[in-house]
């Protein structure tokens, strides 16, 4: 027999930003199943259940993993249900109306090499102390021998589509054409079908037999420049896109310029009414300068931070949700859409936002919308291979002497005025700029995030910061 947590200890994988990654040679089948027994364990300990739901990405590694989690559930007692490759947010909310545990495999974003399981309870994300109870779990299992082939439940990716289209009306986006930018993402199917029952006349962009792995927080210059000419080439009003599990998303107006995620979430809320939000401290300051909510919580960097901040939203608001600057919108209270209800789903959506946003534009332009914003604008990008420790390392350094560590980055005549360590090192300087260094929650990558009052200056800002921090590091 093999213990739950010494597999996992035994493993190297570590719960992240968002679930648990690591190497694919990490996800061996035995670490698979001890985490799947560790999580049924713990959510025994709250709920009743007979069933749980599994999916997966479209990652090579991802079906042998589902396998491995599957032996597992029967193991324990359980029936498996598999909904196949779909979005992160529709095996979300399968599983949250049949009230019962989730498992989907899925690196998101991350490199090629690596891979990750995401937990949800029948209510909802995982917490922080779910994580830990689940890492601490000694539950004993068999190792697992053997797979066996899964067959496809297609319910969940439907009732995905119908959680928007019984809510948004069938003409929504009537006389608009619409790229979806369908590469390897889990919904690539099911956006075609979602965008054109409302109406859209779809244009499908790039699909691709290999993995991309896309970050909407660094979208890639070849990305940038393929959404310009898709834009002009099939003259479109909006590109849709999102990363590989389809829990962030990526628009692009009609000139095929991409939206910053918190800038299209900050929209989406406005146009959804809302009272109030959880978001990082991360994410662009233009979400408390537009006025358009009566509070704002900022949080740590990570869905289960903004859904920790809901219990103290619902005491005091009707409405409110969270987003992240990655553009994943979570919806923690149940809101109006014309006049129909829809439920909330407290987990990063990527669909939502954008649907709210091209309501807002309307049978105007997506680009508009934006200068109706206050002047700020937010450049991210990351050095990728430089490990966590190194990272740590370095902002401990320049939290123990900040006005140095502002020099080494290139300023000078500026003095700080605010640094905030919630997560990361976050440095708000005189000429209003705002740097904030960050090591990635998922892998060994260090991430800048620059904001300014000026477009320009933040790119040119946030490259000068790399630049020197790469100098700072060797």
């Amino acid at each position: 027999m093999l213990n739950t947590k010494d597999v996992i200890a035994n493993s190297g994988i570590a719960f992240g930003t968002s679930g648990a990654r690591g190497l694919v040679t990490q996800f061996t089948f035995d670490v698979c199943a001890a985490f799947t027994h560790a999580f049924v364990a713990q959510m025994r300990l709250a709920f009743k259940f007979d069933s749980i739901a599994i999916g997966i990405d479209n990652r090579p590694s991802s079906l042998a993993m589902a396998q491995a989690c599957a032996v597992a559930a029967q193991q324990a007692g359980l029936k498996p249900i598999f909904y196949g490759v779909l979005p992160t947010p529709a095996l979300a909310f399968v599983a949250m109306q049949q009230v019962i545990p989730a498992i989907i495999v899925t690196g998101s974003h991350i490199p090629f090499d690596r891979n990750g399981l995401k937990f949800y309870r029948p209510d909802g994300e995982i917490s922080k102390q779910d994580e830990l109870a689940i890492i601490h779990s000694e539950t004993e299992f068999e190792p697992i021998t053997s797979l066996q082939a899964l067959q496809v439940n297609s319910t969940g990716a439907e009732a995905y589509i119908q959680r928007y289209t019984q809510v948004f009306p069938a003409n929504l986006l009537a006389g608009k054409r619409i790229g979806i930018y369908q590469h390897s993402s889990a919904g690539r199917d099911l956006y075609n079908q979602l965008f054109s029952a409302l109406g859209a006349e779809v244009i499908t962009l790039e699909r691709t037999d290999h993995f991309v792995p896309i970050d909407t927080e660094a979208v890639s210059a070849e990305d940038k420049a393929k959404a310009k000419l898709w834009a002009a080439e099939h003259q479109l009003d909006a590109i849709f896109s999102t990363d590989g599990d389809g829990d962030r998303p990526l628009l692009a107006d009609e000139q095929g310029n991409w939206l910053r995620g918190d800038v299209l979430c900050l929209l989406a809320a406005h146009q959804l009414k809302l009272e109030a939000l959880a978001v990082p401290v991360s994410c662009n300051t233009a979400i408390e300068s537009s006025g358009f909510f009566k509070t704002v919580v900022r949080t740590r960097i990570g869905s289960p931070y903004v859904i920790a901040a809901f219990d103290k939203l619902a005491a005091e608001f009707n409405s409110y949700a969270g987003f992240e600057a990655n553009g994943g919108f979570l919806l923690g209270s149940d809101v109006n859409v014309g006049a129909v209800k829809l439920a909330s789903l407290p987990t990063r959506d990527a669909v939502l936002p954008v649907l709210a946003v091209l309501a807002l534009a309307g049978q105007g332009t997506v680009s508009s919308l934006q200068h109706n914003l206050p002047a700020r604008f937010t450049a991210s990008d990351r050095i990728t291979n430089f490990a966590t420790a190194k990272s740590q390392q370095l902002l401990a350094d320049a939290a123990a002497a900040p006005d140095l560590f502002v020099r080494q980055l290139g300023f000078e005549g500026v003095q700080i005025t605010e640094l905030n360590q919630t997560d990361g090192l976050r440095i708000s300087l005189s000429n209003k700029t705002i740097i904030h260094l960050r090591p990635s929650g998922n892998a060994p990558e260090l991430r800048c995030y620059v904001e300014s009052d000026i477009e320009t200056v933040a790119v040119t800002t946030m490259k000068q910061c790399l630049n020197k921090l790469k100098e700072i590091s060797t």
